[in-house]
């Protein structure tokens, strides 16, 4: 039986492809399925598979939209094991990983949701804030305790909950937080969800770099939609409106305009995504039924 069904959405990358597999081999599990859902409008993807056909259960699957929770869904309906989980299509997973999952769940048969941190390439914690403590999830914690790369469903339940929304994530105007809303919605429906601070993914560490503020304002859009969706507290929202504040004032007054751009449009954007009039919509999605 696969114990593992794990949905990769991939556009545009081949190289990083290879080498997550090959973290996945190194896993030494053969309990373990892959579901590539590949949104190039090109043929890359061919020649990176094909040396791994036969040595893993793998499964490559196209689609036209460019979005990636849309893809998230596809791999979703095809899976076919227990534990669901989405990896990014530039992160690798350290050694003894999936042995790390299985144990958990294996230990706590209540357990329907568990999530861990970044890791940076360099050692240490990566992008985002993270709790030190580990222990369950609520309405207070989700927003240091998700990222979607380090995220475990078991399957019938990510299913019941109908999924990602696709109105979320890298392809829409709502560029992130699809996996605080997720959980939220879990935790909301009653179901118990654990973060665990060493059950770590690595994942290259874009903090205040190019790439970061060229998607702050987007990614900014996300969480504040979801903390509106989800009727964070006000001092939840005030607390994430004065940190980027701050790192703009600080930054402009170390000489660091990139910096400082950065925070102000993670500032711009969240408050964008939190005034959003469709912002309340969406708490409930429909189920997705499997095809397995």
């Amino acid at each position: 039986m696969t114990s593992f069904s794990l949905v990769m959405a991939t556009r545009g990358r081949t190289a990083e492809i290879a080498e997550f597999i090959e973290s996945l081999l190194a896993q030494d599990r053969a309990d373990a399925e892959l579901i590539v859902v590949d949104q190039n409008d090109d043929d890359r993807l061919t020649g990176v598979l094909a040396p791994y056909r036969g040595r893993l259960a793998l499964t490559h699957l196209r689609s036209s939209v460019a979005n990636a929770n849309h893809a998230r869904n596809l791999g979703l309906r095809a899976a076919r094991g227990q534990i669901v989980g989405f990896p990014d299509d530039d992160c690798l997973y350290p050694p003894g990983l999936l042995d790390q999952v299985a144990a958990a769940f294996g230990r706590d048969p209540a357990l329907m949701v568990l999530t861990g941190p970044a890791a940076s390439p360099a050692g240490g914690l990566g992008s985002g804030r993270w709790r030190a403590e580990g222990g369950p999830i609520d309405a207070t914690n989700v927003w240091t305790s998700v990222i979607e790369f380090n995220l475990w469903l078991r399957r019938p339940l990510a299913l019941a909950l109908g999924g990602f929304d696709e109105g979320m994530g890298p392809g829409t105007p709502i560029g992130s937080a699809e996996g605080n809303d997720l959980v939220l919605r879990a935790v909301g429906a009653g179901h118990a969800a654990r973060y665990e601070p060493a059950l770590r993914v690595v994942h290259p560490d874009k903090r205040l770099t190019e790439v970061a503020v060229a998607r702050a304002r987007l990614y900014g859009r996300g969480l504040g939609f979801a903390l509106r969706r989800h009727h964070a507290s006000p001092g939840i929202c005030l607390r994430f409106a004065l940190r980027p504040l701050g790192g703009a004032v600080l930054s402009l007054l170390k000489g660091r305009p990139r910096d400082a751009a950065y925070y102000a449009m993670t500032l711009l954007g969240r408050a964008e995504g939190f005034l959003r009039a469709d912002a309340r919509a969406g708490r409930v999605q429909p189920a997705i039924q499997g095809d397995a």
